[in-house]
Parts: structure tokens; C-alpha cells; sequence
């Protein structure tokens, strides 16, 4: 169900605050509007502010992100160096047949999960997302280790992607600074140069991923004059699926790196001036990201190159640009100059992720100082929005990261690759638990389903479905791990090693909660559910809004058909009713 539009909901006291406080100057020192905090910031030791400068606990982020930034972000944001390298390795694995139907199969589960969290998302628009709701829904435990597991694997994303193009002229640790030290001095900023920038580094790729499948379309069917196409002679002879399904089960790693970062949208909403409003159209955006950029990329990539042709095999470990399979496709439909282009795009894509998995990692760390789950000084913001000691903390995890290269490069990337795949299928599939507790507690309430900015359609199949893949793919991995020959000890342990650590931040927390806090109570009731603090509006306000923006449509409507301008109704009505 759409937003409500031109009409101005009545937030909740909590969310309201945080609103007005994008009125505010963008440092309530420089104007010397608080002289209690100006005083309490010179009393601290030099070392505390060096490190956290003028930022408190009570300052707040700022809501500056527009509509059009997380659009953006949702279409193309977290495009990274998977789709741009390792897709084709997807393909090099099992063949151009069982790495389409491993990106169809995850693109599902990533719509499942997107919409899902959207709905919860639109109405409680917090930086902690799927973590607060894992502590408010479910029970804290889950909220400790959703919130962890996310910066733990924001951080090792961003590792990855910078390993992936890293230059073996330079050392590993000085490719790392010449990305990191550009992207934390636009963190530390303001939220709205982060949006901003995501917005034109989100449409570089965008443009470039479109040309590509058309290019590739078109040379694949011979439409270039003096290049002939292959037509479809890579998805015929046995050539569609090899290896069985223990190759097929192994690109499941390559498809999560590739789709991760979809649920960033549901963190920027906690900045979105209107995420009532904004929050419904971006996911509604995930769709058209899915088939566009993750379906059509790979069927042109195995429509054009062969499984076996040696520039797949290597591309997800090679950083040099014409290991690409774009590049490849590229060049031989006559394009020899396209090169240049994919490398500059490339490494904004580079950039990009970089600047995305900061973004999420040092929100996702503020919401667990604020609920309690991280030491209280990661929860402090400076009077631009920004939280600059979970900043510091993500950019000083990120160098340490680099530390592992002493294995080597390929090793680190491949461990990196396993823990951020298995930690966004347990992060997903969670997801989905926590929607339907959402909803299980929204009925229990007595709740009015119109009170939601947005509902996701077919409840409650998006979330089992989101259950029941988490669960097949889990059990697919493992077994491509035990199954692959030569059998290595390394391949399990890096398979699971991502559910230990998920385990032990679960099982870690629950004997906290029952030892030190003397906690007997597990679950949250969902009678006691927590649905009004940081709510967009208040409770019925949303039922109320929605008659009236159904009341004003069908006044339009009926003034419009008055006046003969039948055929704009009838775009509308059938956007409205697919949109």
C-alpha cells in the first residue's frame, strides 16, 4: 500500500525530537546556543577531545537524507565489486545455467527480506533497523547479535571490496588508506554529503551496468557488423549446468557478496527527512535493481563468455580491470577503449561500497551504544549528526583488517567472502522471524493494519519464504563444502565459522541476561511489544491519514475525468495500483 501522500502525520514525541533537530545549526557550539555543553567539553582530557571533539550523548543524527537519495541507494547504492568481478566467477563454478538460477533464487530471497524489513522500516525509522527490532520484537539477546553481526560483517564487506581491486604494484595496507582516508573525511561531514555522493556514485554504476547489457544483448544476438555473436551456444551441449549441485550450491557465497547491502536503506531511513514517505518507494526501487542489475548482468555475462574461458576463472581474484567479464564483453563486441571506462567505474564502485559500509557500521554501533549493547562512548554525536567515536572505531577495525594479508591476498579474500556470505544469510533470515513477530504483535494489540505506512503484500509468504530459503541455502553450502574435492578442513570452518560467531554473541548475551542482570524472562510478550517509541505517527493517526489521502485521490480522480483528461486517470490508477 502507498505512502501517505501531501499530508502531514502527527510523529511520535521520540521521532518528532529527532526531526526537528535537522532545524538545528549544524554545531550548536559555533553558536554558542549551549554554553553547558561548550563548558563541559573544555573540562574533558585532551586525549577525549581529540577523539571525539564536540560530540554528546544526547546530540542526535540528523533527518537530511531526501526521497531521491534513498532511491538511489536502494537501485544502486551497494552495487560493488561483486557484480563487476565475481558474478562471472558464478559462472566459471557451475555454469551460465546454475549461476542465473543461484542469482534468481537469492534476488527472492533479497525481495523477501527488503520488504519485509521495509514495513517495519516506514513505520519505525530508527539507525538500528532489523537490531532494534530484533531487541523490541523478539528479545534483546537477538537484538545484541543482529547489531554485532552487521558491524562485524559491514566491516569485513568493506575489506573485501578493496582487496578485490587492490593493485599488487603497492602494498595492501596503502591501497587500504588511499580508499578509506578520502571516505571517513566525507563520514565526518554531515549524513547529507554521504547521501549525496551515494546518489552520483549509485548513477555512474547504473549508466554503466544499462550500457553494458545492452551492448552485450546486442552483440550477443549479431547485431555488431564485423564481430559475430555466440549467440546461444554457451547455454547449449551440456554447457547451461556443470559440476552438479555441489557447484551450484557453491555460488550461493558469490551471489550474497554480490547482493549485499540491500538492507542499507532500512538504516538510512533513520536520517530520511519523510520515511513514511520515502522509505516504501526506495524498496518498491529493490525490485527493478533485482531483475535489472543482478538477473540481466549475469545472463549476459553467460550469454557472451564461456564457462571455461580462462578470464572468468580468475576474475574475482584479479584486480587488474581486464579480468572484468564487462571488459571482456566489452572488447569484443569492438569496444577495445572500454577499459578505461570500467576502471574509473570500477573504483567508484570501490568507493561507494566503502562509503556505505562505514555508513551502516557506525550507525549499527550507535544503536548498540544507545540500547545499551556496546560501551556508552560509541553512542555519542557531534552537533553535525555525525557519531564520530563509532566512526573512528569502524576506520580503526578497518586498517586492522588488512593485518591478515601477511596469509596473502587470495587466502584473506576467500575467508572474507565465506564470513560476509553466511553472516548475511543468517542476518536475512532473521529478518523474517522478526517480521512475523512484528506482525504477531501488531494483532495481538489491536492494531489497525491501514496504521502502517506501508504493508507488504501476501502476508505472511514473503517472511516464510524468507525462513524457508535461509534454511535450504544454509544446509546447500554446507554440503558444497564436505562434498568438495579435495575435501579441506579450511572450506568448513570458513563456511561456519560466520554461525559460531552468531552463536556465541546469542548464547553470550542470554547468560548475561541471566547472571549478571538476573533477567528470568527470555521473550519479549508481545503484548508488552515496544510500537510507539520513534513511531512515525501516533497510534490510529496513520488509519486516519490514509481515508483522507483515499478521500482526496478519488476527488482528483473525479475532477480530472470532468475535465475529459481520461487517459492520465487511467496511467495513474494502473501506476497506483503497481506501484
Amino acid at each position: 500500500m502507498a505512502a501517505a501522500q501531501g499530508l502531514s502525520p502527527a510523529p511520535s514525541e521520540s521521532w518528532a525530537s529527532a526531526a526537528d533537530s535537522k532545524e538545528l545549526p549544524d554545531d550548536v557550539l559555533e553558536k554558542g546556543a549551549d554554553s553547558q555543553s561548550v563548558h563541559d567539553v573544555r573540562k574533558r582530557p585532551i586525549w577525549k577531545r581529540v577523539l571525539v571533539g564536540t560530540a554528546t550523548p544526547t546530540n542526535e543524527t540528523k533527518r537530511a537524507m531526501k526521497s531521491r537519495h534513498l532511491t538511489m541507494i536502494a537501485i544502486g547504492g551497494t552495487i560493488g565489486t561483486g557484480i563487476f568481478l565475481s558474478a562471472g566467477s558464478a559462472i566459471a563454478t557451475a555454469g551460465p545455467g546454475s549461476a542465473l538460477l543461484s542469482y534468481f533464487a537469492v534476488g527472492l530471497f533479497c525481495y523477501a527480506v527488503v520488504i519485509s524489513l521495509g514495513e517495519m522500516a516506514a513505520y519505525i525509522p530508527v539507525s538500528g533497523s532489523f537490531a532494534t527490532f530484533g531487541a523490541r520484537f523478539f528479545s534483546p539477546a537477538l537484538g545484541f547479535t543482529l547489531g554485532w553481526n552487521y558491524w562485524l560483517q559491514c566491516e569485513l564487506t568493506a575489506a573485501a571490496v578493496i582487496l578485490q581491486y587492490w593493485d599488487s604494484k603497492i602494498q595492501a595496507w596503502q591501497w587500504a588508506l588511499i580508499i578509506i582516508t578520502p571516505i571517513f573525511l566525507m563520514q565526518l561531514i554531515h549524513v547529507r554529503v554521504y547521501g549525496e555522493s551515494e546518489y552520483w556514485f549509485a548513477m555512474i554504476k547504473v549508466v554503466m551496468i544499462v550500457l553494458f547489457i545492452i551492448v552485450g544483448l546486442i552483440f550477443d544476438w549479431g547485431g555488431v557488423r564485423g564481430h559475430p555473436g555466440p549467440g546461444l551456444s554457451n547455454f547449449q551441449n551440456g554447457q547451461a549446468f556443470v559440476g552438479g549441485f555441489s557447484a551450484f550450491a557453491q555460488t550461493f557465497v558469490f551471489a550474497f557478496y554480490s547482493y549485499g547491502g540491500v538492507e542499507l536503506v532500512s538504516l538510512a531511513a533513520g536520517e530520511s527527512e519523510t520515511p513514511h514517505k520515502s522509505v516504501p518507494r526506495a524498496i518498491r526501487a529493490t525490485f527493478f535493481r533485482i531483475v535489472i542489475f543482478y538477473i540481466l548482468t549475469i545472463l549476459t555475462i553467460g550469454l557472451n563468455i564461456n564457462y571455461q574461458d580462462p578470464t572468468l576463472l580468475t576474475a574475482a581474484f584479479d584486480s587488474a580491470v581486464t579480468a572484468s567479464p564487462l571488459t571482456v564483453v566489452f572488447q569484443r563486441a569492438g569496444f577495445g577503449a572500454a577499459a578505461h571506462v570500467i576502471n574509473a567505474v570500477l573504483l567508484t564502485a570501490v568507493l561507494s561500497a566503502t562509503n556505505s559500509c562505514f555508513y551502516a557500521s557506525s550507525r549499527m554501533l550507535l544503536s548498540l551504544a544507545r540500547a545499551g549493547h556496546a560501551p556508552r562512548i560509541f553512542g555519542w554525536v557531534n552537533g553535525r549528526g555525525v557519531p564520530i567515536p563509532a566512526l573512528l572505531l569502524s576506520l580503526a577495525v578497518s586498517f586492522v583488517t588488512f593485518l591478515t594479508t601477511i596469509w596473502g591476498e587470495g587466502v584473506v579474500f576467500t575467508w572474507l567472502l565465506n564470513l560476509t556470505g553466511i553472516s548475511s544469510l543468517l542476518v536475512w533470515g532473521t529478518i523474517g522471524a522478526i517480521s512475523l513477530r512484528f506482525r504477531a504483535a501488531w494483532r495481538a494489540q489491536g492494531r489497525a493494519l491501514l496504521d502502517l505506512p506501508y504493508r507488504q503484500p501476501l502476508f505472511p509468504v514473503l517472511p516464510l519464504v524468507t525462513l524457508v530459503l535461509a534454511v535450504l541455502m544454509f544446509v546447500a553450502q554446507g554440503y558444497s563444502s564436505v562434498v568438495k574435492t579435495p575435501f579441506s578442513v579450511q572450506n568448513v570452518v570458513a563456511t561456519y565459522i560466520g554461525v559460531a560467531v552468531y552463536i556465541v554473541c546469542y548464547v553470550g548475551y542470554s547468560l548475561y541476561e541471566w547472571l549478571w542482570l538476573r533477567e528470568r524472562r527470555h521473550m519479549v510478550p508481545l503484548l508488552e511489544v515496544d510500537l510507539d517509541t520513534d513511531a512515525v505517527w501516533q497510534r490510529g493517526d496513520g488509519e486516519r491519514l490514509h481515508k483522507e489521502e483515499e478521500e482526496a485521490r478519488a476527488q482528483r480522480d473525479t475532477d480530472e475525468l470532468a475535465q475529459g483528461k481520461r487517459t492520465k486517470v487511467l496511467f495513474r490508477r494502473i501506476w497506483r495500483y503497481f506501484g
